[in-house]
């Protein structure tokens, strides 16, 4: 995926914002798992979000791991996982009504042999 490939636009985008709004400091393994994304993609996709406003992320403090951060949403970042979903929502029915009628006329195919 390189920044041509990603659109903040897209399933990554959202599914990150969801899973980052739902769960409590998810680290960019959990993320990764959770969106079955390598976690080059995860990195990319968070630099991208970070980028357009939509997170922020932190450094724990307390950590030994140097290397563990905190990413939350922002404002801007909660307005944009409202909106991606209602698209998602609007993609996934047209997808689901594309599906049930080509699986009605394929019943009607077999019925009609």
């Amino acid at each position: 995926m390189n920044k041509q490939e990603f659109d903040t636009d897209s399933e990554y985008a959202f599914k990150a914002l969801k899973l980052l709004d739902d769960k409590s400091a998810p680290t960019q393994r959990e993320l990764s798992k959770n969106l079955n994304l390598s976690l080059g993609k995860i990195n990319f996709v968070i630099k991208s979000l970070v980028e357009k406003g939509f997170i922020k992320v932190e450094r724990f403090k307390n950590s030994k791991n140097k290397s563990a951060y905190l990413y939350y949403l922002t404002p801007k970042g909660f307005e944009e996982k409202t909106v991606l979903a209602r698209n998602f929502l609007v993609r996934k029915t047209e997808e689901y009504n594309s599906l049930k009628k080509e699986i009605a006329e394929l019943e009607m195919e077999i019925d009609n042999q």
